[in-house]
């Protein structure tokens, strides 16, 4: 990890270039962010040293059942990435491709954490670029970050895991409180002693 936070996931990203200015364009980085994790934050952050501005679009997964409502999703990832200025977080009304049309997208930004990753998001961006000529740019995770998914720190956290070091800041909170109000959570929970869902 250097020292100026680059590769820190929770740490600042200046902007690449000579003159300390970000690419020009729009990236979009779409997720269910079912919570936010540090591995997102890790994609988001670099994301934003590439490109003029990052819209983080949180989106519904039809084909998954999700632990948190989307307005909580969005309050979440927005704390998140507070402290960077040219990222902001929006709710996928719709289609996606609509989505990026609707921001001025140019680019799509997709993490990977193997191979397998790869082989189910290639189809994907071959698809999305036919539909709107936007391109997907694959940034490969950090490996500390790597081993961190939405779906694994559900299921950490339900088996009585402790996650606060898997997620940002609140997101804990908002995970323990949802599980307790379904009667899914396990017997220990974090030790962060931040169980309060967020207002």
């Amino acid at each position: 990890m250097s020292s100026d936070g680059v590769n820190d996931p929770t740490g600042p990203f200046p902007p690449l270039g000579a003159d300390g200015a970000a690419a020009a364009g729009v990236a979009v980085c779409p997720g269910s962010y079912d919570p936010v994790t540090l591995g997102h934050l890790d994609v988001i952050g670099r994301a934003a040293r590439l490109f003029g501005q990052v819209v983080v679009a949180v989106a519904t997964n039809a084909s998954k059942s999700a632990l948190l409502d989307a307005p909580t999703r969005v309050e979440l990832a927005r704390a998140a990435v507070a402290d960077l200025p040219n990222v902001r977080v929006e709710v996928v009304p719709g289609l996606l491709v609509d989505f990026c049309r609707s921001v001025g997208a140019t680019a799509l930004v997709k993490g990977l954490r193997g191979g397998a990753d790869y082989d189910a998001e290639l189809p994907m961006a071959l698809m999305n670029r036919h539909l709107t000529g936007v391109e997907t740019v694959f940034l490969p995770a950090d490996r500390s970050v790597a081993h961190i998914a939405s779906s694994l720190v559900k299921d950490v956290a339900r088996h009585g895991g402790r996650i606060d070091d898997l997620v940002p800041p609140g997101v804990t909170g908002a995970v323990l409180a949802r599980l307790a109000d379904l009667g899914h959570l396990g017997p220990v929970g974090s030790t962060d002693g931040d169980r309060r869902a967020p207002r």
